[in-house]
């Protein structure tokens, strides 16, 4: 085979060949060169490798573990604090006479019963002679030892001066104080419930059939001595319920101040509970720094031989009110102790009377 040349045939010699004639003179063709058909070239043509597409393989799209929701911690003192108790209701169930005790020229004196937060409660009743309506006064008494306690204690005076001078008035006994139910009572605040709750009975009843169809329930105050006075304290400062509050020989509206001298009085025996818990609850829990919410004429009265309750506490709570602007009236009673005694006592009462006389007058 010829590459890209001319190529002439050459014809196989015989061994007798026949005689040859003289060939004609031929004019020779150039063969116009041909290219081959393609033949295979010993360099391999490159190969196109085939371009690999990748192939993923999905990962497990991982299922998110449930994160669970931090469960709050509970308030260990929730229903205490100034704020849960002013957000709450109040109320419920009706007062009963359980028995009448005494008959005076002045009012009857009965045994009655009324329930709150599921308790029993007892104290007694002074419902002045007549028709009525009469203005409402609840007379709060200080620590008694429960076991030594009467439903006619000390205060029992009080509560008939006020009767005398034509209020209807009641001297609760507090749980824990027999013949009432026992319940809770940390920071006293069960008290001031306990009240609130007398309060809106009076309030449902007044003017009804029954032991209060005589009450006013447009007029409702309060005077508490020693430890009342704190549960009268507290009861103003988360309710408005109270036209108007006495403070006598009051404990403080500090609940720090207050457990230091219970643990001292006690000797160790109370107060502990009380004093271990943290500053930011103390205030949480004590009226004393939240007296902005005041609504109710205040009067203060402590001895200044009081060798129990400081009346420097006194002092200081009437400073804070007139501070703040809040309607406060405050008397001192030299050589007078805790409870006080002869004149002093009688000018105590003259006044209590007075404050609450003018106040219905100036809100009514």
């Amino acid at each position: 085979m010829c590459l890209l040349t001319a190529c002439q045939s050459t014809v196989g010699v015989l061994e007798n060949p026949p005689p040859t004639p003289t060939p004609a003179p031929v004019v020779a063709n150039t063969a116009t060169p041909t290219l081959p058909p393609p033949t295979a070239s010993s360099t391999p043509s490159p190969t196109l490798t085939p371009t690999v597409t990748p192939t993923f393989t999905p990962v497990p799209t991982e299922t998110p573990t449930p994160t669970s929701t931090p469960t709050p911690t509970p308030d260990p003192y929730a229903g205490l604090t100034i704020a849960d108790l002013s957000r709450r209701s109040y109320g419920g169930g009706e007062l009963k006479i359980e028995e009448v005790l005494e008959v005076t020229d002045a009012f009857t004196r009965s045994l009655v019963s009324y329930p709150s937060e599921g308790l029993t409660l007892y104290g007694f009743m002074n419902t002045p002679r007549g028709t009525g309506p009469f203005p409402v006064a609840l007379m709060m008494h200080g620590y008694i030892p429960p076991e030594q306690y009467n439903t006619l204690a000390y205060t029992t005076r009080y509560a008939d001066a006020l009767a005398r001078a034509g209020y209807l008035t009641i001297h609760p006994n507090y749980r824990n104080y027999p013949p009432s139910d026992e319940g809770d009572d940390r920071f006293r605040a069960s008290h001031s419930v306990d009240a609130l709750n007398l309060i809106a009975i009076i309030r449902d009843q007044a003017g009804q059939p029954g032991p209060l169809q005589a009450a006013d329930p447009s007029f409702v105050g309060m005077v508490g001595h020693s430890m009342g006075g704190g549960i009268t304290l507290r009861t103003i400062t988360i309710s408005d319920a109270v036209q108007a509050a006495v403070l006598y020989g009051a404990m403080s509206g500090d609940e720090q101040r207050n457990y230091e001298k219970i643990l001292e009085w006690s000797g160790g025996a109370r107060g502990l509970e009380e004093l271990n818990t943290p500053p930011e609850d103390l205030q949480r829990i004590s009226p004393i720094f939240h007296l902005e919410r005041l609504t109710a004429a205040v009067s203060i009265h402590h001895g200044d031989y009081d060798g129990t309750v400081p009346p420097a506490w006194s002092e200081e709570l009437c400073q804070q009110l007139q501070a703040l602007n809040k309607p406060v009236e405050c008397f001192t009673y030299p050589g007078q102790p805790h409870t006080f005694q002869g004149e002093s006592d009688q000018l105590f009462m003259q006044r209590v009377v007075e404050f609450f006389n003018r106040v219905r007058e100036e809100r009514n």
